[in-house]
């Protein structure tokens, strides 16, 4: 993935909103999601972020705003999910990328230009929808940190499991209740087995967590039985997004073994509207780093590009919003990291994926797993942060957390940035906590 004009950190957008600070949608992000007008009944399309706009992907190749290769990928992406346009390909996603940063490029005598204009909707204006339609959902488990985190909190003798240095954990997941930012779900119901009791419960869940991950958007696929070399995962690799993984833990600690994660998982996934291309992350890869004591990766896992660029700076925010009484809701931000820490790289996850055989589909989800730092302050859960509940954690606006309660609402944030590159963002993950429903 080399970098190129597109990348340019000078270049700058006709729409003023692009250049704001703190933006999260400048000319080099050029993020893609799915929309309609809000309170209206037109059909869901896609749509690019460029400031406080989108681009109405559909009304401008309408317009003639794209040739040839990016208009068909154009064309594909102007339906209610992305899939067709991940089914294209790398070449296909770049066309469209390119096409759409020269035709939004102030300066640039573009011919396009006036067709995008025409196709621009206030972001204020529009409501968004899960981008996707994903066919299979699988949570990967790959932050040291996190593994060693919960690992001492359940057996501070032996942390880490025998495999997690060996291969990227994961288990498949449900994707039934997937929902996009602003997803509201019920807390759920379980079995719960309390300490010194003879027999489970069923009953709410009383240790609701959230987990910051990333979702990676599978674009091209692979045919059954054909394994994705790791020096190709990427070209497999549309996008990422966030995602909370939200987790019910006093029913996971009760169903967890033998078999991993049920109930605890499948009542809700939260993931923001915008899928940050891989092409737009591109100046923000870097070394991965193994350290030298530990097992090293098996050959299908292990190449001089993975060790060269096979890590992500992204950094990583996670804040809670208590229920409002009587005004606005104040945030606190529980935790920072970045997912430049995990253990194993985006294209490690892929290739093990499919070295068994597994076919990858557009629009499958891969969760990162956990994202957690080294430092205070950067778990990505709250059984980390208040170790198992036992030390609350104090919320800025007052109040303390062990767990979720009713009415919270959990925000992740992401965003890249680096000395002599533009600042990306991800938008935002938001999910509130309602009420279990009445027994």
């Amino acid at each position: 993935m080399a970098l190129d004009f597109t990348h340019d950190p000078a270049r700058r957008a006709w729409v003023a909103s692009a250049q704001a600070a703190g933006s999260d949608f400048p000319i080099q992000n050029l993020p893609f999601g799915v929309f309609r007008r809000r309170g209206s009944n037109e059909p869901w399309r896609g749509g690019v972020a460029i400031g406080d706009q989108i681009v109405c992907l559909g009304a401008a190749q309408a317009a003639g705003a794209f040739e040839g290769v990016a208009a068909r990928a154009a064309q594909a992406a102007a339906a209610p999910v992305l899939n067709g346009l991940l089914a294209q390909g790398p070449a296909a996603w770049r066309a469209l990328r390119h096409a759409l940063s020269q035709g939004l490029c102030d300066g640039v005598a573009a011919p396009q230009a006036a067709a995008l204009r025409g196709a621009l909707v206030p972001q204020a204006e529009a409501e968004m929808a899960l981008p996707l339609a994903v066919g299979d959902y699988t949570d990967f488990y790959t932050s040291l940190d996190h593994a060693l985190n919960i690992g001492r909190l359940r057996d501070p003798a032996n942390p880490l499991t025998p495999n997690f240095q060996w291969l990227p954990v994961a288990y498949h997941g449900r994707v039934s209740t997937m929902g996009v930012s602003g997803q509201r779900f019920r807390r759920p119901w379980g079995q719960v087995m309390a300490p010194g009791a003879k027999a489970p419960v069923l009953q709410p869940c009383g240790m609701l967590d959230y987990e910051l991950e990333l979702g990676i958007v599978v674009g091209q696929g692979n045919a059954a039985g054909e394994p994705v070399a790791l020096d190709a995962a990427l070209d497999h690799v549309f996008g990422i997004t966030l995602l909370n993984d939200w987790s019910a833990r006093d029913i996971q600690f009760w169903e967890m073994l033998p078999l991993g994660p049920f109930h605890a998982k499948n009542f809700a996934t939260t993931l923001s509207p915008w899928i940050v291309t891989m092409d737009a992350l591109a100046p923000y890869r870097m070394a991965w780093t193994r350290p030298a004591d530990h097992p090293q990766p098996l050959p299908y896992l292990e190449s001089a590009g993975n060790r060269a660029a096979g890590a992500l700076d992204i950094q990583l925010e996670v804040w809670l919003e208590p229920e409002a009484s009587g005004s606005a809701p104040s945030a606190s931000r529980l935790s920072r990291t970045s997912f430049r820490h995990q253990y194993w790289t985006i294209a490690q996850m892929v290739t093990h994926h499919t070295v068994g055989g597994c076919a990858l589909q557009p629009g499958d989800v891969l969760g990162s797993g956990t994202i957690s730092g080294p430092g205070a302050g950067e778990a990505g859960a709250l059984i980390e942060l208040s170790k198992f509940g036992r030390e609350p954690v104090r919320l800025e606006a007052g109040g303390e957390r062990g767990f979720l309660l009713d009415g919270d609402t959990v925000v992740l944030r992401g965003w890249c940035e680096a000395p002599g590159r533009a600042r990306i963002g991800f938008g935002e993950a938001r999910g509130t906590v309602l009420p279990a429903r009445a027994a």
